[in-house]
């Protein structure tokens, strides 16, 4: 019978000791390191994206479809995916009975969640940041059809954007200097422009919803950049015509700034146009219910 007893240890297989488990200063150092490469990663793409228009562009698009991402994980999954789309870790697409193809699970997409507090050496409460492995609905091994999205009307999404808004809206025959929509420096009452198309009059005043918004946080350095690109993310959310934008010039605004405060103005976008959007959702998915109710009876 064949003896196998030689085989039994892996002692002289030198630096082979993966399945050794790691002690707890060789999982923090191990952990560490994993962060920083995330963290230059993260540096790296916000200064792709401050550079370059298209970047720009595709990171604002995947904003549109990662809504409640921040803007830094928005930044770490464009620089993995740019086309993601739906993105759960395993538990979530597990719950689901959907599962991460094999070969994928070597290649999650980190994002970064925020874990226990610290006090920093000035006394001001800091965060420590975990890395989360995510995955995108693209790297499953049965892809699910995402749920057909509710069709509003051109009514209903201009009625949710400006309603409950926390500024007055009016129309107006004419504005000064031309365009669909500004606020007027007087009264601070949004003014937009009568008889116009539904995009045209949805862009105009998601434009000014999200510079008041902006103006609002106080700390914008360009309120009108901000709501540019805010009002761009909030049309391609809602399907509402985009082919006018244009990011060409948006290098001047970025200009000589790190990627600590490229982020920081990302982040700014994110949340002027995720106060609007939250308002929408709001307003939307209580004519969702009420039509379900009708359709119930």
């Amino acid at each position: 019978m064949a003896n196998f007893d030689d085989l039994l240890s892996n002692t002289d297989q030198g630096d082979q000791n993966s399945g050794q488990p790691f002690s707890k200063e060789e999982y923090a150092a191990k952990k560490k390191e994993e962060r920083e490469a995330l963290y230059a990663r993260l540096d790296d793409i916000a200064l792709t994206v401050a550079a370059d228009p298209a970047a720009l562009r595709q990171y604002l698009d995947l904003q549109s479809r990662l809504g409640r991402y921040t803007a830094v994980n928005t930044l770490l999954v464009l620089s993995k995916n740019p086309q993601a789309s739906r993105l759960g870790d395993l538990n979530h697409w597990r719950g689901q009975k959907v599962f991460i193809r094999k070969e994928e699970m070597k290649n999650p997409i980190q994002i970064l969640e925020p874990g226990d507090q610290y006090r920093r050496e000035d006394g001001t409460a800091g965060t420590f940041y975990n890395i989360k492995n995510v995955y995108d609905v693209s790297q499953a091994e049965r892809k699910i059809l995402p749920p057909a999205p509710i069709q509003y009307t051109e009514r209903q999404l201009l009625s949710a954007l400006i309603a409950k808004a926390p500024v007055k809206i009016t129309g107006a025959d004419a504005l000064p200097g031309g365009g669909g929509a500004r606020t007027n420096p007087d009264t601070g009452t949004i003014e937009i422009l009568k008889g116009m198309e539904f995009s045209d009059t949805f862009r105009s005043a998601a434009h000014e919803l999200c510079r008041a918004e902006a103006v609002r946080a106080g700390s914008v350095t360009d309120p009108q950049f901000t709501a540019y690109c805010a009002s761009y993310v909030l049309c391609q959310k809602y399907g509402v015509e985009t082919k006018d934008y244009r990011f060409d010039s948006a290098g001047h605004m970025f200009e000589g700034m790190d990627a600590q405060e490229i982020r920081r103005e990302l982040s700014q976008i994110r949340d002027a146009e995720g106060a609007v959007s939250g308002r929408m959702a709001r307003q939307l998915d209580a004519l969702t219910k009420a039509a379900r109710t009708q359709e119930a009876r």
